[in-house]
C-alpha cells in the first residue's frame, strides 16, 4: 500500500479515535417526524383549532455518536420567530440518559423515568406544540440535542431555558440541531 504522507496524517486520529472506543463520526440528530428543513407534521402541532388542530405529540426522535464523557443529554425546542421576534420555547427535556438511542413520538411531553420536562414560554412543564398565528410565514423550530458530562439526574426539575443553560455553561460536550417549519 502507497499512502501518501499527508493522507495518513489525515487518517492518523481517526483511526486512533477508534481505537480508543471513540466513535469518527459527528454528532447526529434525525426524526422520523419530520426532515431537517421539513414541514412539521400536525401530529407535534399544537391542540387548539387556531394551530391547526394537531394532537401536541412530541416528535420522533434518534441521536448518534454521542461525545466521549457524555453523561447526560438536554433538548430545547425552540421557535426563534414566535413571540414577535423575542423568541418561543416550545419543550425542554434534560436529565435523559444517553445510553438511549432516541426518544419515540409522543413519549417526551412530560416527566417520566426517561426524562425530566422543563418549563415552556407559558411556564408549564409540558411539551408545547408548534402553534403560529395564522397567516404568519412558516416560523422555524429549532431543536437541538446537548450532551453534557452532568451526572443523570443532578440537573433540579422545574428548570426555564436561561436556568438550563446556565447551568450547562462548562459543560456542554457538543450540540446538534434539527430544523422544522410550521405555519397555516
Amino acid at each position: 500500500m502507497n499512502l501518501k504522507p499527508w493522507l495518513f496524517a489525515a487518517l492518523l486520529p481517526c483511526t486512533a479515535a477508534l481505537a480508543a472506543g471513540g466513535s469518527a463520526g459527528a454528532l447526529s440528530i434525525s426524526s422520523s417526524s419530520f426532515t431537517d428543513g421539513g414541514v412539521i407534521a400536525l401530529q407535534q402541532v399544537g391542540l387548539d383549532p387556531a394551530c391547526g388542530a394537531g394532537e401536541e405529540q412530541t416528535p420522533q426522535l434518534s441521536w448518534d455518536n454521542l461525545p466521549a464523557g457524555t453523561r447526560s443529554l438536554a433538548l430545547i425546542m425552540f421557535d426563534p420567530d414566535g413571540g414577535k421576534g423575542i423568541g418561543v420555547v416550545h419543550w425542554l427535556a434534560y436529565n435523559i440518559d444517553p445510553a438511549l438511542d432516541g426518544l419515540k413520538e409522543g413519549s417526551g411531553g412530560l416527566s417520566s423515568q426517561t426524562l425530566m420536562v422543563g418549563r415552556n414560554s407559558r411556564g408549564t412543564l409540558s411539551y408545547r406544540g408548534p402553534c403560529p398565528p395564522a397567516g404568519d410565514n412558516p416560523h422555524h423550530y429549532a431543536l437541538t440535542l446537548i450532551a453534557t458530562d452532568i451526572p443523570l439526574g443532578t440537573l433540579p426539575e422545574g428548570l426555564d431555558r436561561n436556568a438550563l443553560l446556565e447551568l450547562l455553561q462548562g459543560h456542554a460536550l457538543g450540540a446538534q440541531s434539527l430544523v422544522g417549519r410550521y405555519g397555516h
